[in-house]
């Protein structure tokens, strides 16, 4: 039962990974966009964000 479970994960983590490399991409050109403009506020939130994808991929590289 393990072994179906350690499989599910990796194929879910396999899915995930690309998807989060997107947003991460998205997520740093909106901030470089916010830092050109001087948008404070813009950019807090994009840090928020890339943080919050860095988390996700931290666990998905344990898994």
């Amino acid at each position: 039962m393990e072994e179906v479970i350690r499989a599910y994960r990796c194929r879910d983590a396999e899915e995930r990974i690309p998807i989060l490399q997107m947003e991460l991409d998205y997520e740093l050109e909106k901030l470089h966009e916010a830092l050109k403009n001087r948008n404070y506020h813009k950019i807090d939130q994009c840090k928020a964000r890339l943080e919050e994808i860095r988390k996700e991929m931290l666990i998905l590289e344990v898994l």
